[in-house]
């Protein structure tokens, strides 16, 4: 039961998206592309969990 709520993975996902660039990786339009995406959804979901744990806080 322990290992289904491991969160582990998710944080090192988190953290591996918004950390600097590797320089030997290959290097692509269509890779910057997805990873900036990426970045702005993950940032558009926070914001939006914050915003609903405040109303949820505040009713």
């Amino acid at each position: 039961m322990k290992r289904y709520f491991q969160l582990g993975e998710v944080f090192q996902y988190f953290v591996r998206v918004f950390k600097k660039p590797d320089p030997n990786a290959p290097n692509s339009f269509n890779l910057r592309m997805m990873h900036g995406i990426n970045r702005i959804s993950i940032i558009m979901f926070l914001i939006a969990l914050g915003v609903m744990i405040f109303r949820a806080i505040t009713r």
